[in-house]
């Protein structure tokens, strides 16, 4: 396809080819902005996204697809989907349909509102808990 018809028209041409089939997707809350997860689609994934209104994925560790909040009702409701220049990587605006969209806990048993609750010190060389 022509870079200028892929970059700049309105014809969706996800390009899976290119990571033998998965494309990123950084998922965002939509109305604070926080960048809460990063997750991999493959062709499937998107379409039972965009039918269903979840956030739906190709899980690399259990090879299989899963829609978020299946097994803990942290559901993540598409509000938007961008899609960047080369269309081969994705954001997925979202509404939370529960407390968070990490797997893990803190220390009050919570779940993280997002996976990203480390930041990296420089002067420690260490990961600071945001989140703990």
């Amino acid at each position: 396809m022509h870079n200028k018809v892929l970059e700049e028209g309105s014809e969706l041409n996800l390009q899976f080819e290119k990571r033998n089939g998965l494309l990123p997707v950084i998922v965002q809350e939509a109305g604070s902005k926080d960048i809460l997860m990063l997750g991999y689609t493959n062709i499937d994934a998107f379409e039972r996204t965009i039918q269903s209104g979840k956030a739906t994925f190709w899980s690399t560790s259990r090879q299989k697809l899963w829609t978020k909040g299946e097994t803990s009702g942290d559901y993540l409701l598409i509000k938007e989907v961008k899609v960047d220049c080369d269309q081969d990587a994705l954001i997925y605006l979202v509404k939370l349909a529960g407390s968070g969209s990490c797997h893990t806990k803190n220390s009050h048993g919570d779940t993280r509102k997002s996976c990203f609750y480390r930041a990296y010190d420089e002067n420690k060389q260490a990961l600071e808990n945001l989140d703990p």
